[in-house]
C-alpha cells in the first residue's frame, strides 16, 4: 500500500502588520512569514477502507473533523475529484500548541504534500494552495514555506528572498492567548506602529541580516493585555541573553529570539529551559525543504 512521510515545519513571523477591515468581516493581513526547523512528522498510508482515520500521541487533539489535517485530507479528495481508498494520518506532534506557530495548519500543509506526492505529483503548487485556503488561513503559506509575503488574510503568497542563515530560540508560555481576542481589540484601539515590511523585504533581497533584525515586529505585541506580560518577559531575558532581536509569532503567546552565534543561541535555550519547558532551538527552513 501507498505510503509517505512528511515534515510539517513551524512558521515565525518575521513581521504581522493588519492594514485594516475586510468587507467580508476579516482583516487584511501583511506579514513576511519564515519556516525553522522545529517540525512535526506527518506519516499517511493508504488503507482500503475508505475512510479518513487519524492518530496522534497527543491526547489533546481531535482525531476527526475538529482536526486541521483531517479536514485537509478531506477537501484534497474533494476538489481533486480523486477517489479516497482510505487514508490513515499519524502525527507525531513537536510544535507546541496553541502557539502562533501554525501547528495545525503546517500538519494540515503536510498532508496535502504528502497526498500530492502519493496521488497527483504533476499539481502545480498554487492549485494545492489553494486547496489549503479552503481548511485554514495559515495553510496555503504552510504549503508554499520558506521565506515569503503573505497578504489578504494570508493566502495572498510572494516568494522573497531567503533569509540567511541565523538560529532561532523559541519560548512558549505555559499560556494560550486567544486569537479573537486580539482581533477584537485591534477593532477597539488604534494601531500606532506597523513593521517596516517594505525594508525587511529589501534587506532580504540585500543578504543584509541586521537590516531584517532591525525591522522585525508584530503589531499584536502594541494591543496585548497586561494579563499576558510574561510574553515581554520572555522578549527581554531572549534580548539580554543576545538575541539580535527578539518578538512575538503570530497571535502568540510564543516569542522568537534570533541569534548570529550558535553558541549564545544553546545557551539562551539551556537558561530558558529552567522556566519554560517549551523552549526549542531551531535554523531557517528554506523554500527548496518543502517538497514541494
Amino acid at each position: 500500500m501507498a505510503e509517505t512521510t512528511i515534515l510539517a515545519y513551524a512558521k515565525l513571523n518575521l513581521t504581522l502588520d493588519i492594514l485594516g477591515r475586510r468587507p467580508d468581516g476579516y482583516h487584511e493581513l501583511r506579514m513576511v512569514m519564515q519556516s525553522i526547523s522545529l517540525h512535526d512528522t506527518v506519516h499517511l498510508m493508504q488503507t482500503q477502507n475508505g475512510c479518513i482515520e487519524l492518530h496522534s500521541g497527543a491526547s489533546y487533539l481531535p482525531c476527526g473533523p475538529g482536526n486541521l489535517a483531517w479536514r485537509a485530507a478531506e477537501s484534497f479528495f474533494k476538489e481533486t475529484g480523486i477517489p479516497n481508498p482510505g487514508l490513515c494520518i499519524d502525527i507525531e506532534k513537536k510544535i507546541p500548541v496553541c502557539a502562533g506557530m501554525a501547528g495545525g495548519s503546517s500538519d494540515a500543509a503536510a498532508v496535502l504534500r504528502g497526498l500530492r506526492r502519493l496521488y497527483a505529483p504533476e499539481m502545480p503548487v498554487a492549485a494545492l494552495c489553494r486547496i489549503g485556503e479552503k481548511v485554514g488561513s495559515d495553510v496555503p503559506y504552510c504549503v508554499f514555506g520558506g521565506t515569503a509575503l503573505a497578504e489578504g488574510r494570508g493566502e495572498v503568497l510572494t516568494r522573497l528572498a531567503p533569509m540567511p542563515a541565523c538560529w532561532a530560540v523559541v519560548c512558549k508560555p505555559p499560556f494560550p492567548v486567544s486569537t479573537p481576542e486580539l482581533f477584537g481589540r485591534v477593532r477597539e484601539k488604534k494601531l500606532t506602529c506597523h513593521p517596516d515590511t517594505k525594508g525587511v523585504i529589501q534587506s532580504l533581497q540585500q543578504g543584509d541580516l541586521p537590516g531584517v533584525f532591525h525591522r522585525i515586529y508584530n503589531v499584536f505585541e502594541s494591543i496585548l493585555p497586561e494579563k499576558y506580560g510574561e510574553v515581554f518577559t520572555i522578549k527581554n531575558r531572549l534580548l539580554d541573553l543576545g538575541a539580535a532581536s527578539a518578538c512575538m509569532t503570530g497571535s502568540g503567546p510564543t516569542v522568537f529570539g534570533l541569534f548570529t552565534e550558535r553558541d549564545k543561541a544553546e545557551q539562551a535555550v539551556s537558561l530558558l529551559q529552567a522556566d519554560y519547558g517549551q523552549t526549542y532551538l531551531a535554523t531557517m527552513v528554506g523554500a527548496e525543504e518543502q517538497d514541494v
